[in-house]
């Protein structure tokens, strides 16, 4: 494909960091709105590389690049084309196109993304390069499954066209899960659903225990396409790991009552607006933690069957408030997000009684389980338990974290990529057995490691 060119793209020099307002450093931002900028841009590249960068969603240090290019894709915010008439229905975006964005779009024509994070406020690109998955995966896996063709920037200015049945799947799933380190995705092909709604019908239940809700979660997940659990990572004793397990399925026309009906596809996303800078650095702490896990548990029925929801209710509840990391004050907190196979439940009892003891307070904590991972080889899902955990930055925190790392390596376990910021190289490099397949696209496509970031260098990549 050929690529046009532009003049160069003006840059500023800005600090960057994740959604855990750790660990900022400072480089050249490009804003792209063209792709003759970023092909104009990649040009200009120097000894620090460039990294792609999209809503800012990831946690740790994947879209940001000390001393090189970052690489503004929201620019790129372009729906260019809606097939619904197909058998299998798809669309054409950039790559800056948020989720929120898609799903505005999509839902008047029927149609419904078929993989949703835990946040609307993520770009498609940003959603492909960390292979985001949700409260699916045991039942359609994770958002790169759904991708059927991506529009790539290679390190050698070429504008590549890949696919998993393509000439390169090998790039594709390479591109897929990595982090942004193939080259700059700048449009995506996306298979998408039909829903006859916005809205899900919904059971909620309240499990005592950790033993409760793996039992629940166990026997009855298969049931339902969507299942997450909250739980408290608070209260020790008995009740440690007690939770509030929701799971649901699309609703349809006929499941919604009738003031519903009129607007099945009535988007629901309502705004508390934008939490201030002023909360302390000690704003999560026992009190405050008790109070909030304790209320959060008690609100919940403890058994509710058939409810209607809609979207933010259901998925999104933390979009209600933007910029709500703001809570954890200037110090910032550690998303830990970490899964082990179903065999090693005793493992992962292991990890929550870890965390629960340490002292260091989470009162975000949600468990999910995962189906069969895909061909991609730095892709974070397979088959077991998956636990995320919001952790401020405080004085042993690392500790913590190293001892959770080490118990999730026994257990052939993994850590997120996209919620990372602190994993070392040697535990990262043992934790993907198929690292050496992603690295050889990487050498074959970009010799000169021209794409880079911070968690590349952290990591060794």
């Amino acid at each position: 494909m050929s690529t046009p060119t532009n003049p160069p793209t003006q840059q500023l020099l800005v600090e960057l960091h994740g959604w855990g307002r750790t660990a900022g450093t400072r480089s050249h931002l490009a804003p792209i709105d063209s792709v003759a900028g970023a092909v104009s841009t990649l040009q200009q590249v120097g000894a620090r590389g460039v990294v792609a960068r999209g809503l800012g969603r990831s946690y740790g240090d994947a879209a940001q690049n000390a001393g090189g290019i970052t690489l503004d894709l929201t620019g790129l915010n372009k729906i260019l084309r809606v097939d619904a008439e197909s058998s299998e229905p798809t669309v054409i975006v950039q790559s800056g196109v948020s989720i929120d964005t898609l799903m505005k779009a999509l839902l008047p024509f029927g149609l419904w993304v078929p993989v949703l994070p835990g946040t609307r406020q993520v770009t498609i690109g940003g959603a492909i390069a960390a292979d985001v998955h949700g409260k699916n995966h045991h039942t359609q896996g994770s958002f790169g499954n759904h991708v059927r063709s991506l529009d790539l920037l290679t390190a050698d200015g070429q504008l590549r066209t890949v696919a998993p049945d393509g000439d390169d799947p090998e790039l594709f799933w390479a591109t897929v899960g990595g982090m942004g380190l193939t080259g700059v995705i700048l449009t995506a092909t996306v298979a998408v659903q039909r829903t006859e709604s916005a809205y899900f019908l919904v059971d909620t239940q309240r499990c005592s225990d950790l033993d409760d809700l793996l039992a629940a979660m166990s026997t009855g997940d298969e049931d339902y396409t969507y299942s997450v659990a909250w739980f408290d990572a608070v209260t020790r004793g008995k009740h440690l790991g007690r939770a509030v397990l929701t799971r649901g399925d699309k609703a349809r026309i006929s499941d919604l009552p009738a003031k519903l009906r009129a607007d099945p596809f009535k988007f629901v996303a309502p705004s508390f607006g934008t939490i201030p800078e002023i909360f302390p650095n000690r704003m999560v702490n026992a009190a405050t933690a008790k109070a909030f896990s304790a209320a959060w548990f008690r609100k919940a029925p403890k058994d509710r069957v058939g409810e209607v929801q809609n979207i933010t209710t259901f998925f999104h509840p933390l979009d209600i408030v933007a910029e709500w990391n703001r809570v954890y004050g200037p110090g910032g907190f550690l998303q830990y997000q970490f899964v082990v196979p179903f065999a090693e439940v005793e493992t992962f009892s292991r990890c929550v009684e870890l965390i629960v003891t340490s002292g260091h307070l989470s009162c975000l904590n949600v468990l999910k389980r995962f189906g069969p991972g895909n061909d991609a080889p730095l892709s974070f899902p397979m088959p077991g338990w998956t636990l995320t955990v919001d952790l401020p930055i405080r004085d042993g925190l690392d500790r913590l974290c190293h001892v959770l790392d080490e118990q999730v390596l026994a257990a052939g376990g993994r850590v997120y990529l996209a919620k990372d910021s602190r994993l070392s190289a040697a535990t990262f490099q043992a934790m993907y057995p198929r690292l050496d397949d992603f690295l050889a696209v990487r050498r074959r496509v970009d010799p000169d490691q021209r794409f880079t970031s911070d968690l590349a260098r952290r990591l060794r990549l």
